[in-house]
């Protein structure tokens, strides 16, 4: 088996710590690839990394460990989550009917090598994780609705609805905010937006691209590889990135 490789996400950097030394104690060849301090970056390193694995704390700002583990699960290639939660979380009795895996914090080695022999098990036979899709739609409240835009021109701070927005598109920089009346630039960065933007129907295609999903005219699949979509009265087109690329399987 090639080297699998591992996410971590906590905000506290105690417990985050706790659980990497643990890790190399009682999984040693496993490679740490990312050791996320909240949920928004967590996702981001997920896209950087592409980790087999996924440690997730359930309570972090902005986007949570269940809201991560979901969009995570919606991917081409979706990695096996481990959540790490406190005693008394309201998702504990949950995650034991519905079978997924989890550890308690304080780590305790004996629970966390359970959980590594279950998840070792599962890529070793390159079966999925636990269906989670269902228990986190139970889990997660419904989202809210989303603020607006604002975007300064000049002295101007100009207001912009996202359902006006056609798509955002980041570099290190900037983000580009191209919407129905023209184009504007913002600062926050395209991993913040996704905590406060519907991801139902704004569809993150690449890690620098998200697009209203309202907007879309076609996916084309250029060769096994790689993948473009076309947008409604526009001529660009925008790269669908392979983890992505599962958003348009046709019927």
């Amino acid at each position: 088996m090639n080297q699998i490789k591992a996410l971590i996400a906590d905000d506290e950097e105690g417990p985050r710590e706790q659980l990497r030394t643990a890790l190399a104690r009682l999984w040693p060849e496993l490679e740490i690839a990312a050791a996320s301090i909240h949920g928004v970056d967590a996702w981001d390193d997920f896209l950087a990394h592409e980790p087999q694995v996924c440690f997730l704390d359930i309570r972090m700002p902005g986007l949570n460990g269940l809201e991560v583990a979901r969009r995570m699960a919606a991917t081409d290639r979706p990695p096996q989550v481990v959540f790490v939660t406190a005693y008394g979380d309201h998702a504990l009795s949950a995650f034991d009917a519905g079978a997924v895996d989890y550890v308690m914090k304080p780590v305790d080695d004996e629970r966390l090598r359970q959980a590594i022999g279950r998840v070792k098990t599962r890529l070793q036979r390159m079966q999925p994780g636990p269906d989670l899709q269902a228990l986190l739609e139970q889990l997660l409240p419904a989202p809210q609705r989303p603020r607006m835009i604002q975007a300064s021109l000049g002295r101007e701070v100009k207001m912009i609805a996202p359902e006006e927005v056609i798509y955002f598109e980041s570099d290190n920089r900037y983000t580009r905010v191209v919407h129905h009346g023209g184009e504007a630039l913002i600062r926050t960065p395209l991993k913040e937006l996704l905590a406060t933007l519907d991801e139902q129907q704004f569809w993150q295609v690449h890690r620098s691209v998200l697009v209203n999903s309202r907007c879309i005219a076609s996916a084309v699949r250029v060769d096994e590889n790689s993948m473009h979509i076309t947008l409604k009265g526009r001529a660009e087109t925008l790269p669908v990135s392979r983890q992505f690329q599962g958003l348009f399987k046709g019927q």
